[in-house]
């Protein structure tokens, strides 16, 4: 694994982490809340994002509407049940989602879980550093590579990992704002 190969995978993880912490509740109406949800259409499971068009026409309400009116009962049926925690109110033509104010406890909660898509973002960097590591000890091994040039290689891929892991902690301390302030 090469320092721009772990570099980009690095960079994906933090990103991946980003959309993870999308998907939490702030208080406020936010498209991304739906992002996980998946509808099971014409024995498939589809992404809601496909299958309607997604608003927030106010801070406290989500509008969804899908394109085909049919799958309306199998949307709804599907933010049910999915782990979103929101009640939908089918309407007929479209289905709204109140979001309700954060209480204390919940709050703590969301925390908690932006915490842990956190440290599993950190935990995957880690794990691309030690590939890279292991695949640089390998070179420095079948002497493709010198002693020094390894040590210079294992530095920067350090450095890299002190990057990414900041950004993600950057981004937690971002979220962790968010879901705390009323």
């Amino acid at each position: 694994m090469k320092l721009a190969e772990a570099e980009s995978t690095m960079q994906k993880t933090v990103e991946a982490t980003q959309r993870s912490f999308n998907t939490i509740r702030t208080g406020r109406a936010n498209a991304s809340l739906l992002d996980k949800v998946l509808v099971d259409y014409y024995g498939s499971p589809t992404s809601l994002k496909s299958l309607a068009n997604i608003s927030t026409p106010d801070a406290t309400t989500i509008l969804i509407q899908p394109y085909d009116r049919s799958s309306l009962n199998i949307v709804e049926k599907a933010i049910s049940l999915s782990d979103v925690g929101l009640t939908p109110n089918n309407d007929g033509s479209v289905i709204r989602l109140n979001i309700p104010p954060l209480t204390s406890d919940r709050r703590k909660e969301f925390v908690k879980m932006a915490s842990k898509y956190a440290e599993e973002g950190r935990v995957a960097i880690r794990n691309i550093r030690r590939d890279a590591i292991d695949a640089i000890r390998k070179q420095e091994k079948n002497t493709e590579i010198s002693e020094d040039e390894a040590r210079d290689q294992q530095d920067k891929l350090q450095k890299l990992t002190n990057k990414y892991t900041a950004r993600i902690d950057e981004f937690l301390a971002e979220k962790e704002k968010d879901i705390t302030t009323v």
